[in-house]
């Protein structure tokens, strides 16, 4: 089955995960989340603390869908979300 791969921005009580999900063609994000299973795979991820220090970075991860309380396709941010964009600190 084909995927297209999709960069995200996830918000958890702790961290910002900046990565990539894949995603059927022509589906949302919010449509993966809805058919997720309890845990969700990101790909190319780097994992920044409220204090915006990285704290890793990983080429996979899985994260519990219970814990993200914000998940959005970054290209649709317009402004920030309380905390630099990885490419705005480099």
């Amino acid at each position: 089955m084909e995927t297209d791969k999709t960069r995200v921005i996830i918000l958890t009580g702790h961290y910002r995960i900046v990565g990539h999900i894949s995603v059927l063609p022509e589906s949302r994000v919010t449509d993966y989340i809805c058919e997720s299973k309890e845990f969700i795979a990101v790909t190319d991820a780097e994992i920044w603390d409220h204090d915006q220090r990285k704290v890793a970075v990983t080429s996979f991860m899985n994260i519990n869908r219970e814990h993200i309380e914000i998940i959005m396709p970054e290209d649709c941010l317009t402004q920030g979300i309380g905390l630099p964009l990885p490419h705005m600190i480099r």
